[in-house]
Parts: structure tokens; C-alpha cells; sequence
């Protein structure tokens, strides 16, 4: 083959990859603009995702509610990059779950992406549960509303918003959120075992005594989120 013949197959060959390259960059493009699919996330919540990835209904319910006991958190009405988030943390170990975790794993990207928007999506009722002491919970609503000075603690609200409605995208709303869940969550990052929010969450946590975390995990609960949540602009 003669030098010019070389040189043509060098040029067809570098199109041929230029082109992949661009169809490949088009590709990445296109799936980072891909709009989630809530009637697919739908599906995953009710029938789950095989292998490795059961139906969400079986803990959170399929209205996203869970079953009130604090086991599992309320997720109807959070944020949908938020809840994405948990779920790619999730997965790749930067937050972990004995149950959560494998399930997060056996996710795609798009189920991820679609069943977050599901349940960001759902308006579920707050469950009646019973209200802890009215002096812990004025407690809580001290911490919450204005915080605590003597330990350099901001308000809960200051991030969370008011009466815990959340600030989307990145932080859920605590109004109506399990007590339990709440408590424990907080004890979590008071400890170091949950460290997907180092440089917010865990320096507060570690602020908090055994009691206070209760008192703003039982205040937090009886707070109906969705009214100061009305009333914030949609993203």
C-alpha cells in the first residue's frame, strides 16, 4: 500500500472515531437532559425492579407515607433531587444501609431518577400519631425556631425552613417527619455513621445532647410541613 493509501485510512479511521466521539458526547447529553418518567417511577415504587430491588411500597407505602412507626421515613412531597441523591449515595457507599444500600445498587440511573419523581410528587396525609410531653416538644421548637446560642447552634429552620418545610432541591422538609426517624438520623451523624452531609449536619448533630435530639425529633413530628410548604415557590 502506498504512503498516500496509509494516509487515507489514518484520515477515515480518525472520522470514524470523531464521529463516535461526537455521537457518544450527544449521547451523555442526552441522558443528562432526560426528564424523569413519574408514571415509570410509579411502576418501581408498586412492583419494584428485578433482581436485587423490591417494590419501595413494601416499606415507604406506595403513597410514600411508610407505615408511621419511625422505622421507615415519610417520603411523599420530598424533593426529587434530594431523594436521587439518597439513592446515589446510597449506591456508591457514602451513605449506608443494610436494607437501602443493595437495594440502591440494583437501581439504574433512570430508576433512581424516576421513582425520586414519583414520590416527590405525591401529596400523602400526615398520619395521626400520638404528641410527645408538651415540655420536650417546647424544647424542640426552641432548637427549631431559634436554636441555641451557648452552643453556637443555629436554628433548624434557618436551613430547613420554616415550620421544617424544606428548601428544594437539596434540603427535605423535617415537618411531619417520624420522630424516630428523625432521632435516630441525627444520632447517626452525632456518631459518625452517616456521613453523607459532613461539613452541615454532622458538626450540628454533634452539638446536640441525647435530649435536645429527642426534643427536636418530637417537635418536628407534630408539625404539618405542607402549609408552610404551600406557600413556597415551586422549583
Amino acid at each position: 500500500m502506498s504512503v498516500d493509501g496509509i494516509a487515507l485510512d489514518f484520515k477515515a479511521i480518525g472520522a470514524i472515531l470523531g464521529i463516535g466521539i461526537v455521537w457518544y458526547a450527544l449521547a451523555v447529553a442526552h441522558a443528562d437532559d432526560r426528564q424523569p418518567d413519574i408514571a415509570r417511577g410509579a411502576a418501581v415504587a408498586a412492583q419494584g425492579v428485578a433482581p436485587g430491588a423490591p417494590a419501595c411500597a413494601q416499606c415507604h407505602a406506595y403513597n410514600g407515607a411508610s407505615d408511621g412507626s419511625g422505622a421507615f421515613p415519610r417520603i411523599a412531597g420530598q424533593p426529587d433531587y434530594y431523594l436521587a441523591k439518597q439513592l446515589r449515595d446510597y449506591a456508591s457507599g457514602v451513605r449506608t444501609n443494610a436494607v437501602m444500600t443493595p437495594i440502591a445498587k440494583a437501581l439504574s440511573s433512570e430508576d433512581a431518577t424516576d421513582v425520586a419523581a414519583y414520590y416527590a410528587s405525591v401529596n400523602a396525609p400526615f398520619l395521626p400519631l400520638k404528641n410527645a410531653k408538651p415540655m420536650l416538644i417546647k424544647r424542640g421548637e426552641q432548637l427549631a425556631k431559634v436554636g441555641d446560642a451557648a452552643k453556637d447552634l443555629q436554628s433548624c429552620n434557618n436551613c430547613h425552613g420554616p415550620g421544617g418545610a424544606g428548601e428544594p432541591p437539596a434540603i427535605p422538609y423535617l415537618g411531619g417527619q417520624y420522630a424516630r426517624y428523625t432521632a435516630f438520623q441525627l444520632a447517626m451523624w452525632k456518631r459518625g455513621f452517616r456521613k453523607n452531609s459532613p461539613d452541615s449536619m454532622a458538626g450540628i448533630a454533634k452539638r446536640l445532647d441525647d435530649q435536645e435530639i429527642a426534643a427536636v425529633a418530637a417537635y418536628f413530628q407534630q408539625v404539618d410541613a405542607s402549609a408552610p410548604a404551600a406557600t413556597q415557590p415551586k422549583e
